[in-house]
């Protein structure tokens, strides 16, 4: 089950107490104060894990607790220090308190976080006047987003044939079928060219009109199209639906800048598929015609087109450069209070 939200309750341990202790040495006739201090509380530790793609883990649970320091002892013993909690998420997640403040964004695989400190170990009287309480550790809710991170999106109109095109492009194997909604949840795939770099393509469920308000499933995967290089929009030329090819795509674009102004800059390249039918070479002419983007026509049913589609999306790559992710890395954020 892919599970990209949840919301999560972390308490760092609190801090062990002082000791309250006198020691009489036998060559001295008084007492002298020997209480050690109390140990600190356990941290709370979030690192991302290159090996979760989900945060299904945290429907089943959602309070984490670190380890409560030690009370100090006799003998200017200090107390153990609270065991840690660490808390594992995939690559890709932001993580944001209830107010929407960001608190850290995992974008590699050795980012990581301390979001709640544990309580400071109260002083033993060997070391003051009198002993003191350990401190309370903090506590924090938590929400948790998961944000794929891909090079390239799919976007399209449902049974536009991005699925097919994604079947076509890597060796994932999404669920193809000829009704709407077939995809449910964001699909990655690694496309190799035979000369060229890899690169990773997520295929986004269908948009619809109305996506960014809620209709259908577009709001619910939007988000995994933040953090794409480069969008590939894929039309049906044949209008085998019965929209119009160049209608659809300002439709979606629309959805796009509306659910985030800095869609509507993100680079694309527009996908006529289904050219294999007669009836996609009017589709084809007019997208040509009215539009600045590049237009690949392409073929998920015989392949056609596919060969060089990668080669002109791994141009468009290499000339994009790296991904810059917005907001702070987590690892940039490790003493986050």
């Amino acid at each position: 089950m892919f599970i990209d939200q949840a919301n999560i309750l972390v308490m760092a341990g609190a801090g062990g107490d002082g000791c309250t202790a006198m020691t009489k040495h036998p060559s001295s006739r008084h007492a002298r104060p020997s209480g050690g201090n109390g140990g600190d509380g356990g941290n709370v530790v979030l690192v991302a894990d290159p090996h979760l793609t989900t945060l299904l883990d945290f429907q089943f649970r959602s309070e984490f607790h670190a380890g409560r320091g030690r009370h100090g002892s006799g003998n200017t013993k200090t107390g153990k220090r609270g065991a840690e909690c660490l808390i594992r998420v995939p690559v890709g997640t932001v993580m944001t308190e209830r107010d929407g403040c960001l608190v850290g964004d995992f974008v590699t695989a050795s980012d990581q976080c301390l979001v709640a400190r544990g309580g400071r170990g109260g002083i033993g009287n060997a070391n003051a006047s009198r002993a003191t309480p350990g401190q309370a550790g903090e506590k924090r809710w938590l929400r948790l987003e998961l944000k794929l991170i891909a090079d390239v999106g799919l976007v399209g109109f449902p049974n536009a044939g991005k699925s097919s095109l994604l079947a076509r492009l890597s060796t994932a194997h999404p669920k193809i079928a000829a009704y709407p909604f077939t995809t449910r949840t964001p699909v990655l795939g690694v496309v190799q060219g035979d000369s060229q770099g890899a690169f990773v393509a997520c295929d986004i469920p269908g948009l619809i009109e109305g996506a960014h308000d809620g209709r259908g499933l577009g709001i619910q995967f939007l988000r995994h199209i933040e953090r794409t290089r480069l969008l590939l929009h894929v039309i049906d030329a044949a209008s085998v639906d019965g929209g119009d090819p160049l209608e659809r795509f300002h439709q979606l674009n629309h959805e796009l800048a509306a659910y985030s102004p800095l869609l509507r800059t993100r680079p694309q390249l527009v996908v006529a598929n289904k050219m294999d039918l007669p009836q996609a070479q009017e589709g084809l002419r007019r997208l040509q015609a009215s539009l600045s983007e590049p237009v690949v026509a392409i073929s998920c049913a015989t392949k056609a087109g596919i060969p060089q589609l990668i080669g002109l999306v791994w141009q468009r790559l290499q000339a994009l450069g790296p991904a810059t992710v917005g907001g702070s890395p987590a690892s940039h954020l490790s003493g986050a209070r």
